[in-house]
């Protein structure tokens, strides 16, 4: 197995020339140098109206709806270019996916969400508004009887939930709060057997994977995903979401929401893209997976996210060690979210400082902020109802203290962040 050349990959993006350390890459990664020349060479080169006959149009139109979805399929490992759509945010693609489901959806209908980030969230509870569709919340648990903040979701918490009258179940697979990863295949698989049992006509699942996609490889055909959505600003790129759908699932359950005129039947995935989306940041999306396959010498994209998998756990382990180190639990610092450092844990570590001398979230920011040197974030990072069930009273709006790394993060920039936490915890 190779290992990551974390200095090689910070060579592609120009923005950590400036030595600020960017460690809110889960609200936004900086963007690679392979994405900025697409992008550009668009602008100034294919910056026509798609669909014409002249040459320009010609390689425009193909850019954005041939080399874009071809390039999607391979982050995704979906079957087809035809099952991409790309939109304006992953909250965006979600709502117009709800939209393009209303007609088939019946009353009574049941949805199964989480508390996680709203995106794939809002959209079902607004869809189950519309339509008579009862929701259902399945909650993360607590699994540290030590420490109420150490929550995840759990399968013996799904299956109750599953009844004859499921429809939609979605979830993350990679919280944006928790930092775990969860097991999407065996959620799947028992999702699928246990509806099968209680006689249900029709389930389809949606996975969250934005926080999950800037560190593993996303793979919707082993995990049997119906719906599967990322955002390319959080993998390098431009800000823009690509959605995939099953091809049997747009054919047969998906309604167009496109202009009524428009022939469908020869390109499915235009059913949910009203509009179009952006020409130019579509074709930038197409510098991501170049970049990626630089990281491994194979060119490999499996390769590639094994060795970010390797190099995310030297950040995770040195923060987290710090974070629940005795010293740090008598001062209040308590993780939310799994505290241990492990494959399934990414550099995505949320905290609160509780107890006899607590700090708001945003105190803790505001020392980072006067630095002028690292940013970090806090708040509910839009996964509002995952902090409002956390414990009794706590402040959704001030929330977490949220630093997110990704591999182009190091281990001497991760001692930077712990010296200035050192600092603020001593007060």
């Amino acid at each position: 197995m190779s290992s990551l050349d974390v200095q090689k990959a910070r060579e592609h993006f120009p923005s950590l020339k400036s030595g600020f350390l960017f460690g809110e890459n889960a609200g936004g990664s900086q963007i690679s140098q392979e994405v900025i020349d697409r992008l550009t060479d668009y602008l100034v080169n294919t910056n026509v109206q798609l669909g014409a006959t002249y040459h320009a149009s010609k390689v425009s139109t193909s850019r954005v709806f041939d080399e874009a979805p071809r390039l999607a399929v391979k982050l995704f490992n979906a079957r087809s270019p035809d099952e991409i759509i790309f939109g304006s945010s992953s909250t965006l693609n979600l709502e117009n996916l709800a939209r393009g489901l209303e007609a088939d959806i019946s009353p009574g209908d049941e949805f199964i969400v989480t508390g996680e980030h709203e995106a794939n969230v809002g959209p079902w509870k607004k869809l189950a508004l519309r339509t008579g569709a009862v929701v259902k919340y399945w909650k993360a648990t607590p699994t540290d009887e030590s420490n109420p903040y150490s929550v995840s979701l759990k399968k013996e918490d799904l299956l109750p939930l599953i009844s004859d009258r499921t429809r939609i179940v979605a979830f993350t697979a990679c919280s944006n709060i928790l930092g775990s990863i969860v097991p999407v295949k065996d959620f799947v698989q028992a999702i699928r057997q246990d509806s099968m049992t209680k006689g249900a006509k029709k389930v389809e699942i949606s996975v969250d994977c934005v926080a999950y996609a800037p560190h593993r490889l996303i793979d919707v055909q082993d995990w049997d995903v119906d719906f599967a959505v990322l955002s390319y600003y959080k993998v390098y790129g431009p800000h823009i979401s690509a959605l995939y759908v099953r091809d049997s699932v747009l054919k047969n359950s998906v309604s167009s929401i496109v202009h009524h005129f428009i022939d469908v039947d020869k390109a499915p995935s235009y059913k949910l893209q009203p509009g179009g989306p952006g020409y130019e940041i579509t074709y930038a999306t197409t510098g991501v997976v170049p970049y990626l396959l630089s990281l491994s010498p194979a060119n490999n994209l499996r390769a590639s996210f094994d060795a970010i998998a390797r190099h995310e756990q030297e950040l995770v382990q040195p923060l987290l060690t710090f974070l629940t180190d005795k010293a740090q639990w008598e001062r209040g610092v308590r993780v939310v979210g799994d505290s241990t450092t492990h494959l399934n844990r990414v550099p995505t570590i949320s905290f609160v400082v509780i107890g006899s001398k607590p700090l708001k979230s945003q105190e803790v920011v505001n020392v980072f902020d006067e630095s002028g040197t690292i940013g970090i974030r806090c708040g509910n990072c839009y996964a509002y109802t995952l902090l409002k069930d956390l414990t009794p009273g706590f402040d959704v709006d001030d929330g977490v203290v949220r630093i997110s790394l990704v591999h182009y993060n190091t281990v001497e920039e991760v001692a930077r962040i712990i010296d200035l936490l050192k600092a603020v915890l001593a007060v």
